[in-house]
């Protein structure tokens, strides 16, 4: 069988690979299969562990806004999370936890192919550029060496914005500079 995103749900939802999936639900990325951006978070919350789906509480609802201030819809790009099981009353993940997921990840990013990969915060910057800050990267196209081809275009997480609200100020301007980015680009 060739392995899909279909293919990678249905196995994650088998894999016991990590503590968390004895407490939480299985939640794999979705969108654009063949989309030329990945957004990617640092792992779901309670309403993506409800639903199964990545970034549907408030703050995919940040990240929704902020995608049609730049003329894109969810259907245009795929979402996904480092880490593919909710941690207990939200904590960070652990360097374990993101380690033992990261093959998930690897394999989305194998399968949809992406030109442009946006880290969402600290924990998803890390697997790209783990010796920049996200105070220091976000809203600047960086090359990936290992990664032919792959920009890495770094943002606060929605959910930053949501608890600072100095923050939202610098998302809306980095989706902006990802607009013009993608703009020069064509």
């Amino acid at each position: 069988m060739p392995i899909t995103l279909d293919y990678l749900q249905a196995r994650l939802k088998e894999w016991k690979g990590v503590e968390l999936a004895r407490t939480a639900n299985p939640v794999l990325g979705e969108g654009n299969p063949h989309a030329d951006i990945m957004f990617i978070g640092e792992a779901p919350g309670q309403k993506e562990n409800e639903q199964g789906r990545p970034f549907v509480g408030a703050a995919g609802k940040l990240l929704n806004e902020l995608l049609e201030s730049i003329g894109l819809k969810r259907d245009d790009v795929y979402i996904s999370n480092v880490v593919k099981y909710r941690p207990p009353q939200n904590r960070d993940p652990t360097d374990q936890e993101k380690q033992a997921c990261l093959p998930w990840l690897l394999a989305e990013i194998a399968l949809v192919q992406p030109r442009l990969i946006v880290p969402l915060g600290r924990h998803a910057l890390g697997h790209f550029l783990p010796d920049i800050t996200i105070t220091n990267a976000h809203g600047k196209p960086q090359k990936l060496m290992n990664m032919d081809g792959v920009t890495v275009f770094p943002m606060y997480h929605p959910a930053a914005a949501l608890y600072n609200g100095g923050l939202r100020e610098s998302l809306f301007d980095d989706f902006t500079a990802l607009r013009a980015f993608l703009d020069s680009q064509s």
